[in-house]
């Protein structure tokens, strides 16, 4: 993934507290919902980004947490908070990819992907995540998802092109079921958890990027890019959102 995006685009998501809609309430209301996991359970983080969620996994659990991404930047800035928190001893960074995971059959107790399932596509991924999955495993995802009907046409065009594969919450509950997987729960991340540690900390880097490539034409198009993907959700949050599913294999 990382090598297919032009230069800017990491400059604008350096340093951010993370890749995606979400916050550390939403992981714990997810994790809370995880009934059956052992005491010591083994974790993967897929497609982590910067790890703010699996810090947090790792303060609610017992558990070894292996936390893979593709862009090694993402992993040094997990690698700072690790220490920071001291939990070296829980979390291991995994520089992978999504796409052709290196573990065995049977490997994790829980598979968790905030934001990131998108990469390899909902059923790819559910399909993909099952394998490592022990009986009666975990999995839990959130994904970009219709929230209500009657999507008006402004906001529909714009995912449709963006994100041609959402889904309406039932349409991703019965991919689940087809795959093979008991629906444990579900819930929409508010829409604040667009905001605090993800839009709001972009929108802060965008006034000096303006100004920084003022006269390159390119440059300034991936930036009115990410302020139009900002005004889409401040004026369409009501019709998607990010959803959690949370999934267990049977």
């Amino acid at each position: 993934m990382s090598n297919q995006l032009p230069e800017i685009f990491w400059e604008i998501h350096s340093g951010l507290p993370r890749e995606g809609p979400g916050d550390n309430l939403s992981t714990r209301r997810a994790y809370l919902m995880l009934k059956e996991l052992p005491k010591n359970p083994r974790i993967l983080d897929v497609g982590c980004g910067p790890g703010m969620q699996t810090i947090e996994l790792a303060k609610l659990s017992n558990g070894q947490i292996d936390a893979l991404d593709n862009h090694q930047p993402f992993l040094d800035q997990l690698e700072i908070n690790i220490k920071k928190e001291a939990l070296g001893n829980k979390i291991k960074t995994v520089s992978g990819d999504m796409i052709n995971l290196p573990y065995d059959d049977g490997t994790f107790n829980l598979v968790w992907s905030e934001g990131s399932i998108f990469i390899v596509g909902f059923e790819k991924g559910l399909r993909d995540f099952e394998r490592l999955l022990v009986n009666k495993g975990y999995l839990v995802v959130s994904e970009l998802s219709w929230l209500r009907d009657n999507v008006p046409s402004e906001v529909n065009e714009y995912l449709k092109h963006l994100y041609p594969a959402i889904q309406t919450i039932k349409g991703n509950l019965n991919i689940a079921k087809k795959v093979g997987y008991q629906n444990v729960g579900f819930f929409v991340l508010p829409s604040e958890s667009w905001w605090t540690d993800y839009y709001e900390p972009i929108m802060a880097k965008l006034p000096s990027l303006k100004e920084k490539y003022k006269n390159d034409k390119e440059k300034l198009q991936h930036i009115a890019y990410h302020e139009n993907e900002i005004e889409m959700f401040r004026k369409y949050s009501d019709y998607y959102g990010y959803v959690f599913y949370v999934m267990q294999t049977s």
